[in-house]
């Protein structure tokens, strides 16, 4: 049984799977408006998903755009996200930039959680985990396909090593083929989650047929989901209201 993290006043591993909003503006402009827009929406968690940022290797602009995110979502939990483009990202940047831009984000006083690829090498995710700890920083180690469905052991297996380097939040998102993948990639959460976690997972299979992956996580065992407010950053994302009201009809059967 996987424990908890908690993250201002949100704790994810309990209860209902929280629901996290990404903002994808390319200028300064569209991400206030974007982040304006979200006090409505109330979301659990909000994710800067930097690789649309057209300035993102400015660093002295992400820190100024990290200042203005905080001063207008101060309460809501704040991931920093910079999504490569060979897993599914806008962009690629060089792997000394990518831990130069992470290392500033999680020391910046305006993030609680970045995202660090587990994809990288591992003394540079090591490494990027220790420095976001030391500014008390969590830490998402992500892991994505987007040309399909690994088998439930390798997947298992992955979610098992981002929780051995020591990531707070072992994450994985594929893509289904078919609605036999679904259920692999549930599967495979449902053993993560029973047998090996020692703390929150996240897990989804993406695009349609896998919408299932986003509304069920209180029962196979993912904690957070991704919703969409203006624009998906992944495919399958579910408009906030409509996967609330999901939530919390399966919530209330449990």
């Amino acid at each position: 049984m996987s424990g908890t993290v908690t993250v201002k006043d949100i704790t994810l591993g309990e209860g209902m799977p929280k629901i996290c909003v990404p903002l994808v503006g390319t200028t300064a402009a569209e991400l206030v408006e974007e982040a304006e827009a979200l006090k409505a929406l109330a979301p659990d968690l909000v994710e800067w998903r930097s690789d649309f940022f057209t300035e993102v290797e400015e660093p002295a602009a992400v820190l100024g755009m990290l200042n203005q995110l905080h001063a207008i979502l101060p309460d809501i939990p704040l991931i920093f996200t910079f999504r490569s483009a060979r897993e599914g990202g806008e962009r690629e940047i060089s792997a000394e930039y990518y831990i130069r831009l992470n290392q500033a984000a999680a020391g910046s006083g305006h993030v609680d959680i970045i995202d660090v690829e587990l994809a990288g090498e591992e003394a540079d995710v090591r490494g990027l985990i220790a420095a976001a700890h030391a500014c008390g920083v969590f830490v998402i180690v992500s892991n994505h396909d987007f040309d399909g469905t690994p088998s439930e052991e390798e997947m298992v297996s992955r979610l098992r090593r981002a929780q051995e380097l020591g990531g707070d939040l072992p994450k994985i998102a594929v893509m289904p083929q078919n609605a036999g993948d679904v259920l692999t990639l549930l599967a495979a959460t449902n053993t993560m989650q029973e047998q090996y976690a020692d703390r929150p997972i996240i897990t989804m299979s993406m695009a349609g047929e896998g919408v299932i992956s986003r509304l069920a996580g209180e029962i196979f065992g993912s904690a957070l989901t991704f919703g969409a407010a203006h624009k998906p950053s992944a495919p399958g994302q579910v408009a906030v209201a409509e996967l609330r009201k999901a939530l919390e009809l399966l919530h209330r059967s449990l």
